[in-house]
């Protein structure tokens, strides 16, 4: 399986940083090559699914920039912590229900080692108007034989 390329920075910084056998990745927004799928807040009369593919992004985004950190011979170990920010209306409270769909990601594309910790923040904006940014921190380990 070939490496998908990585998300492209909106600034001076890396997708993603390796220590050790954890990875770290940058905030990723829905953005697909460089531009957004989805902008602005997320509203109160909008339902939770009207995010699916705009949160599915930005999560594909953080595990992908993650994976491009593996080795030959690695792959990810599980997802430490996930980091869901969202730019919401004043007084919107689902915050873990975007989170939720990040959370489902995951585990489609890990099983049990995609659930983590995690906190989902409602933000006042976020870069580019996203309606949503996620970081991850990933655990990396060598390929069963």
């Amino acid at each position: 399986m070939g490496k998908e390329a990585n998300p492209v920075p909106q600034g001076k910084y890396v997708p993603a940083t390796r220590f050790g056998n954890l990875i770290f990745t940058a905030g990723m927004t829905p953005r697909n090559n460089g531009v957004l799928i989805k902008e602005g807040r997320v509203k109160f009369s909008d339902t939770i699914e009207e995010y699916t593919a705009a949160v599915r992004q930005a999560a594909k985004n953080a595990l992908t920039a993650a994976r491009n950190k593996l080795k030959d011979g690695e792959q990810i170990a599980g997802i430490l912590s996930v980091t869901v920010y969202v730019n919401a209306e004043t007084g919107f409270t689902k915050q873990s229900k975007i989170a939720d769909i990040a959370s489902e990601y995951f585990c489609e594309e890990l099983g049990e080692a995609g659930v983590g910790s995690r906190a989902a923040v409602g933000v006042a904006s976020l870069p580019g108007n996203a309606p949503v940014e996620i970081s991850i921190v990933a655990a990396v380990k060598e390929n069963e034989a």
